[in-house]
């Protein structure tokens, strides 16, 4: 199940919001079936204003909570980088907290007005959040305002950050087993397109050798008000918010419209297969298909499948080749849920005594099960409550609510938010079927035998 935003630089597991850093059950209370009912009826209200300079504003009110949240949403990713320059985007993520002239320190008036706040990168999109006293809200606007207009972008700056961004390229793909694993994935499945590079770059040597020049141009191209859309949400009030919005924003110069014309990904037409050895405790599989973008019509079938195949105890692979055959100590399917078409995921990790081989064949002998058999209405209606339940648990976090407005308004209007419900429901067995047929095939596929170095 994935709705709007989650980081995780070094791949495509970025996408996977279930998941999102700042929603998780578990840091929620237990919420008792008429809250969760209550929930279902509301919808998430929000005004919208546009300011001259193109920023697009967002206000949700909530007078159940002390707390506000100010989320800035820029419209890049590493989608945006060249080939030659890659990690950019993850690294102006560091970067943006370096301060300005004004405020050196961007997380110490922040956590001063009794708040916090924190970011992530991913292949389309920087998002960077602030939850604080509702009282204090001018303090993260002001504070969002200032670092776009006027960030530090100097000598020092940047060899501090590249440092930084280096070393945890090194830790996460370098140092760590399986920690290079979506720079395989990518380059596999995308020879035209920038999702052949993960968020955290294609090699640390594009950021360590980038220019002040470089940096400079990427900045004044993307972090501007007509590429961002902020979001303020919590205890406040819209009008009060529009024009502390406009009193700290509304001076600031926009930029040119931004024109993708990224490379369309052909049409893959055979299997790709790669074994790579490495420094692992075990061996792992992963298989690959490509899948249509976010906003194609059949993204939340091709969701509901993944959930159906394989995610959390009750899916089908975790039943078969998990609990009953034991051939597996691990197995997850989940989704990219890009803005352009993405990936389709299986990873397995096998039990003592089984090979990459056998679980692969078991895992084709589900998907040809759920390409011939219709889902059983019990499982099918299981997997659409599992959906709305995550639907209903997600509008209980109020930071949730304001990333995913800023989500749904860049990827195309923040009232789409809204319609999730609908649209899963709306999914009918013969949609899975359908969507079973025409992405999980061989022809369509990527298959990486990850496998430890017996050397």
């Amino acid at each position: 199940m994935r709705l709007g935003l989650e980081s995780e630089s070094s791949g495509f597991r970025e996408f996977k919001t279930s998941h999102n850093p700042e929603f998780s059950k578990s840091r929620n209370p237990e919420f008792s079936k008429s809250q969760v009912l209550e929930i279902k009826k509301k919808m998430v209200d929000y005004k919208k204003y546009t300011l001259e300079n193109g920023l697009r504003l967002l206000v949700h009110e909530d007078a159940s909570t002390p707390m506000a949240v100010v989320n800035l949403l820029y419209d890049v990713g590493a989608r945006d980088e060249s080939p030659d320059k890659t990690g950019f985007a993850h690294l102006f993520e560091h970067l943006m907290f370096g301060g300005t002239k004004r405020v050196p320190n961007f997380d110490q008036p922040i956590q001063n007005a009794g708040g916090d706040c924190n970011a992530f990168t991913n292949a389309d999109l920087t998002n960077f959040y602030n939850v604080v006293p509702a009282e204090n809200i001018e303090t993260a606007i002001w504070l969002e305002a200032d670092r776009m207009a006027n960030l530090n972008i100097n000598k020092k700056a940047l060899a501090t950050q590249q440092k930084v961004v280096v070393e945890e390229f090194k830790e996460t793909c370098l140092n760590q087993p399986y920690g290079d694993v979506w720079h395989h994935l990518a380059d596999m499945a995308f020879k035209v397109h920038p999702y052949n590079w993960p968020t955290i770059g294609k090699v640390p040597e594009h950021v360590e050798k980038a220019t002040l020049a470089d940096v400079r141009s990427f900045f004044k191209k993307y972090y501007l008000p007509n590429n961002a859309v902020l979001v303020v949400a919590g205890n406040v009030q819209s009008e009060q918010v529009f024009e502390l919005v406009e009193k700290w924003f509304g001076k600031i110069e926009n930029g040119l419209p931004i024109e993708r014309k990224l490379p369309q990904e052909p049409t893959q037409n055979q299997p790709v297969t790669r074994i790579n050895k490495a420094n692992v405790p075990v061996d792992s599989l992963y298989l690959t298909f490509h899948m249509p973008d976010r906003k194609n019509k059949d993204y939340h079938a091709i969701d509901l499948m993944s959930d159906i195949l394989g995610s959390g105890p009750s899916s089908r692979l975790y039943q078969r080749i998990l609990k009953e055959k034991k051939m597996v100590s691990n197995i997850d399917c989940y989704i990219s849920g890009s803005m352009d078409p993405g990936l389709f995921i299986i990873e397995a990790k096998p039990a003592e005594g089984f090979t990459l081989k056998m679980i692969e064949t078991e895992i084709w002998k589900e998907i040809q099960k759920l390409k011939s058999r219709k889902v059983a209405k019990k499982e099918f209606q299981k997997i659409k409550n599992k959906t709305e339940s995550t639907l209903v648990f997600t509008e209980m976090s109020l930071t949730q609510r304001a990333m995913n407005l800023a989500f749904y308004e860049v990827l195309e209007d923040a009232s789409l938010l809204n319609q999730e419900g609908e649209k899963y429901q709306a999914v009918t067995n013969e949609d899975i079927q359908r969507v079973a047929k025409q992405i999980l095939v061989k022809e369509n596929s990527c298959t990486l035998h990850y496998c430890k170095n017996e050397e």
